[in-house]
């Protein structure tokens, strides 16, 4: 099984970190690809960046020569992942809905702890429009922005943890869930320290993306996720030849 794990931000760091978590979590004999986009931000911490990562992201899995079987976005709620699914035929997992899914599997109610303030109410419409709300406790900010997460991680668990432990306690999560891609790989020692199950994303995305492969199942086609009606598109030369190009 190969399953294409894409980092929706430019940054080499955080695509080699997120790679490493998606091999950690990975089955002997799965391989992952992981790619980032040819341009766009080097980190997310607004709309105006989300949306212009997803055409970035759209771009780069059009331009993707090599065989798939899944798709993991590595972005925690980013936008995008609808038109990904209309593009393939291969199914497509967003870290945020794989994240909640998993913790709905493993207690009553979960957290989010994320990066900056302003990104909570996105990571909260994303949960809601997926039907994962009803259970999340809480969704709170570490106040420390993707780059930052990136550049030192030590300050990152640090923060993180301050906020899980608040939410374990204040909002009665028995859950949390990692809410950025660049947070993989802080999973087991926050678990550690809070002795409550922490998810990556970025893992529990693959474990799921293998699960559906295997039962030989992806998006459905019917309606939602058909392919794009081929309408004309100005101005946007995609290095993968465009909506329609080729894909996996």
């Amino acid at each position: 099984m190969r399953i294409l794990v894409v980092n929706p931000n430019t940054s080499a760091t955080m695509t080699a970190e997120i790679a490493a978590a998606a091999r950690r979590a990975a089955a002997p004999g799965t391989v992952i690809l992981a790619v980032q986009p040819f341009f766009g931000p080097v980190a997310i911490d607004s709309a105006a960046e989300s949306y212009l990562s997803a055409v970035a992201v759209m771009d780069r899995i059009l331009a993707v020569d090599e065989h798939y079987d899944a798709v993991v976005l590595a972005g925690f709620g980013e936008h995008g992942r609808d038109g990904v699914q209309e593009l393939l035929s291969v199914p497509v997992f967003d870290i945020a809905e794989s994240a909640a899914q998993v913790a709905l599997m493993l207690g009553r109610s979960y957290s989010v702890i994320t990066t900056l303030q302003r990104s909570v109410g996105a990571i909260e419409d994303r949960l809601a429009l997926a039907g994962l709300a009803a259970r999340c406790a809480s969704v709170r900010a570490s106040g420390l922005s993707t780059a930052e997460v990136d550049a030192d991680p030590a300050a990152a668990q640090a923060a993180i943890l301050e906020q899980a432990r608040k939410s374990v306690s204040a909002d009665f999560a028995e859950v949390i869930c990692l809410g950025c891609g660049g947070m993989a790989g802080l999973a087991e020692a926050i678990t550690a320290e809070l002795g409550v199950p922490v998810i990556d994303g970025v893992a529990a995305a693959v474990a799921l993306a293998q699960a559906v492969v295997g039962l030989g199942l992806s998006t459905s086609k019917a309606c939602t996720y058909a392919p794009p009606p081929g309408n004309a598109i100005t101005g946007w030369p995609p290095a993968g030849g465009g909506i329609g190009g080729p894909h996996a």
